[in-house]
């Protein structure tokens, strides 16, 4: 029996956070969202059902389903479309699905699995067929195998318990134009529920005195990204040249060095602007008072 399930759309947030005392977002870029779809997805199966339903918000959704747990040595594989990797270097895959506990269905041969393969592959164009590239590993590059939190039975469907289960998986580098997502079922009774597609950067941000523009997080999960920052009028670099490292979170890191506010200049507006420093302008009486020689200097607002 083919399992459907909804679930609640998720929509990330920036969440503010204060690491080496810089306060920064968490960014991220979707490059492919299958909730936001308004028709059908029409993703390449072999041979999953693209099926429609309502997620508790009434909002239309599409999924994948398949269940073929009654017939031995299964091989069903659900392509997504092309999707254009636009300078990413490592991809984050967010999956929501469900999946049958296979001890729920009476009479159910050995072979039945709870859990789904996740691979990807490269291309410089949308040129695959339904034949191409073939449905196996090599040349799709196995990702994980995705296993599910919690299985739902006969039971939970009929009492309405909506068991959705939410993974996010990564791989990198990548360096072609664009890639493909597959996911192969080898024996279960599951729903795709939802798939979003994005990459991690660091955004644009102005600390210690210093411009420092969006950067894209590297290709391992490790990789600390290198960006030199640009001094913000009326300050100047102090001790060594100003850097921070974005890393593979997206998250900004490590700054080394620092731009301070030129001579006649103070940080104001939590230190992004230096502006003149107010002097207060003494009349010529007063000044005669303490001789010619005293400096009086005006500044510039």
């Amino acid at each position: 029996e083919n399992a459907a399930a909804f679930f609640r759309n998720s929509y990330s947030t920036p969440v503010m956070l204060c690491v080496c005392h810089l306060f920064l977002w968490l960014s991220t870029e979707t490059l492919m969202d299958s909730t936001t779809a308004t028709a059908e997805l029409g993703w390449t199966v072999y041979p999953w059902e693209e099926v429609s339903g309502y997620d508790e918000n009434m909002n239309t959704i599409r999924t994948y389903q398949v269940c073929n747990v009654f017939d031995t040595n299964q091989n069903n594989w659900v392509r997504t479309k092309y999707i254009r990797r636009r300078g990413a270097q490592r991809i984050h895959v967010e999956m929501k699905f469900s999946v049958r506990d296979c001890s729920s269905i009476p009479n159910v041969p050995g072979s039945c699995k709870e859990t789904f393969n996740l691979y990807y592959y490269e291309s410089d164009s949308d040129s695959a067929t339904r034949t191409s590239p073939p449905w196996m590993e090599n040349p799709w590059i196995k990702v994980d195998t995705i296993a599910a939190d919690e299985s739902f039975s006969q039971v939970d469907l009929g009492g309405r318990v909506m068991k959705i289960n939410t993974e996010v998986r990564s791989f990198g580098p990548v360096s072609r134009n664009g890639f493909y997502l597959a996911f192969q079922d080898y024996g279960g009774c599951m729903s795709l529920i939802a798939v979003r597609v994005f990459y991690r950067k660091c955004p644009r941000i102005i600390t210690n005195g210093a411009l420092f523009q969006e950067t894209l997080s590297g290709a391992e999960s490790t990789s600390l990204v290198a960006a030199r920052g640009v001094c913000i009028p009326n300050a100047e670099e102090v001790d060594v040249p100003i850097k921070l490292y974005c890393n593979g979170d997206g998250e900004w890191m490590v700054p080394i060095g620092r731009c301070m506010c030129k001579a006649g200049n103070e940080p104001v507006e939590n230190g992004t602007v230096c502006r003149g420093i107010c002097c207060v302008v003494v009349p010529r009486l007063v000044r005669s008072l303490f001789g010619s020689k005293t400096a009086f200097n005006s500044c510039a607002l």
